[in-house]
């Protein structure tokens, strides 16, 4: 009896050194214990999205709408220096012998805040992923394709970036530009035509948003990003424009409750063909042929060179400032950051890793196949 009163009174007085970091350290590891052993129950995972995660969206969405700037970035730079003011702070705790409580409460801390941003992301993005998928809900079937059928979509790709590409504004180099005020303006729009054809994506015009530190995005070999925190769509803008349009599509579509990336590059480009827009309809036919264009190299390379070779001065121009522009890039940094991004796709279902990027491109043969066969 003694030794458990004592033990009480130990736990009650460490308890009592931060009893508010306390409790938050213990629901959010109560709720990532729920979320990590009922994940594979879709039905569950449906209902939080409908009650929690969706509402939180586009309640988020609309308030972080009312800033042009990418709170995003502003947020996470605030995390990097907390991260690094705690390491300070650990570190001086230490060196200057500061007592037991004083580090208890440093590493309680620590923990407190990384366990409740990593619950939050799990409830706010990873209940996407054990969702239904956008394939099922839209009654599209993701199927192996024959390489016949990937050559033709190809080659329909590759004469829609032909078709359109002088539609779009070019610079002195021929390179592909537009006002990239204008292109984020018309995002907010982008997805009305898309909505009548898939109801499942209807949801609040939101606009994306340019990162104003795109460069750092670069170093990590990163387009875009979608912050689940403010529901806003994050876009670098230092990279070649002709590719852009399609990213803000690709990121719009994470904002609407696609989490998948090969789905959400397959509903990024429907969204751009079905509205029409120049500018959007380029972008995602080249976006849409470098996806398919890959497949194809590796599956019949000849067929892939006949249509490489029908494409226009204009759309080899976008593609070789493309290429150029990230080949500068390929550093151990985005390396390392490709790695631990597979480990973090895989760590939410997705087995496929950073392959799962490119397979979009059974879902572009299956919709856009009847159209190409014409």
């Amino acid at each position: 009896m003694e030794t458990r009163e004592k033990n009480r009174t130990w736990l009650g007085r460490w308890w009592r050194l931060c009893p508010v970091r306390h409790t938050l350290l213990i629901l959010s590891l109560a709720w990532l214990g729920v979320y990590f052993t009922t994940r594979e129950n879709r039905a569950w995972m449906d209902l939080l999205c409908r009650t929690l995660v969706r509402p939180w969206h586009r309640w988020a969405g609309r308030v972080f709408s009312l800033v042009r700037f990418s709170a995003a970035e502003w947020i996470i730079a605030g995390w990097i220096l907390m991260g690094i003011c705690f390491l300070v702070q650990g570190s001086i705790c230490l060196v200057r012998r500061h007592g037991g409580a004083a580090l208890f409460r440093w590493a309680v801390s620590l923990l407190t805040m990384g366990s409740v941003l990593f619950g939050l992301f799990s409830l706010w993005w990873g209940v996407f992923y054990y969702a239904g998928r956008f394939s099922q809900q839209a009654g599209l079937r993701d199927r192996p394709v024959s390489a016949e059928e990937l050559e033709t979509v190809t080659a329909y790709f590759a004469d829609l970036a032909n078709e359109y590409s002088p539609q779009v504004e070019r610079d002195a180099d021929g390179v592909f530009t537009a006002d990239l005020t204008a292109l984020f303006d018309r995002s907010e729009t982008l997805y009305h035509a898309a909505e009548e054809s898939f109801p499942v994506l209807a949801g609040p015009d939101l606009r994306a948003k340019p990162v104003v530190f795109s460069r750092c995005m670069s170093l990590t070999n990163t387009t875009g990003f979608f912050f689940p925190y403010t529901a806003e769509a994050n876009v670098n803008v230092d990279c070649p424009m002709a590719l852009i349009p399609a990213t803000i599509a690709h990121e719009l579509a994470h904002q609407r409750g696609v989490a998948r990336e090969d789905e959400a590059n397959f509903v990024g480009i429907l969204a751009c063909m079905e509205d029409g827009d120049p500018a959007y309809t380029y972008s995602a036919a080249l976006m849409a042929y470098i996806y398919l264009g890959n497949a194809l190299h590796g599956t019949d390379h000849e067929a892939w060179r006949e249509i490489a070779g029908t494409l226009n001065a204009d759309v080899r121009r976008d593609l070789a400032a493309h290429n150029a522009y990230w080949a500068q890039y390929e550093t151990k940094v985005a390396e390392v950051h490709d790695k631990v991004y597979e480990v973090f796709l895989e760590t939410y279902g997705d087995d496929r890793g950073m392959k799962s990027y490119d397979a979009c491109v059974d879902l572009l043969v299956e919709y856009y196949l009847p159209a190409a066969s014409e």
